[in-house]
């Protein structure tokens, strides 16, 4: 087995360890409304559950070239945020997302997804979703690098209302041989829902 110091490592030989070694990763589709009034949609790996009370998710939000991304400065503006569970109905438009366009253009219309208004708040969510969380900023933290030179932003949303399909949700339960979910893995690999089987806790 080999022993490796992270620190001896470049950014990117941490990156693909890291996007090789923790998968699958659930994708989040995030849209954001900029202060100029438009929808940005894009999809992240780096996604998680915080908490269940209150309902919390984290979702951590890479600089590029040490920039901001477009979806942390208007959750961080607006301070809320739409998390969309990724499926396989609607991944290809989501991987289309990815592709980096101007501030003032909208990767919703650029992909033909539709936009949906939201309940609570003012971010639209996209309609080819099964499962949409609209959310509110609970907290945000720059991490890594320095304070000024950040290497991310860390969102962390709470929860304030969900729209769930349906056909998914039966006696509080989602079945995820309905919803259908996509992972990630490393590299342009993605995953589908494989084998299901059971474990259950020692008491």
């Amino acid at each position: 087995m080999q022993s490796i110091n992270p620190m001896e490592l470049s950014a990117k030989e941490n990156y693909y360890i890291l996007t090789g070694s923790i998968i699958p990763r659930p994708v989040a589709f995030v849209t954001t409304l900029s202060k100029e009034g438009v929808i940005n949609g894009a999809p992240f790996s780096y996604f998680s559950i915080v908490a269940s009370d209150p309902p919390m998710v984290s979702i951590s939000v890479q600089r590029s070239d040490g920039n901001m991304k477009d979806t942390a400065r208007n959750a961080i503006d607006m301070k809320e945020f739409v998390v969309h569970i990724s499926d396989e109905s609607y991944i290809h438009k989501i991987n289309e997302t990815a592709k980096e366009l101007p501030y003032n253009e909208s990767e919703i219309e650029y992909t033909g997804l539709t936009s949906v208004p939201s309940t609570v708040v003012a971010v639209p969510g996209v309609k080819e979703a099964s499962i949409r969380m609209e959310c509110v900023m609970e907290k945000y933290i720059p991490l890594g690098a320095t304070e000024e030179n950040p290497a991310c932003e860390l969102l962390i949303g709470r929860i304030v209302q969900y729209h769930i399909h349906d056909e998914l949700f039966q006696e509080g339960r989602i079945d995820p041989k309905k919803l259908l979910p996509v992972s990630r893995l490393a590299g342009n690999n993605y995953e589908k829902l494989g084998e299901i089987f059971e474990l259950k806790r020692p008491k």
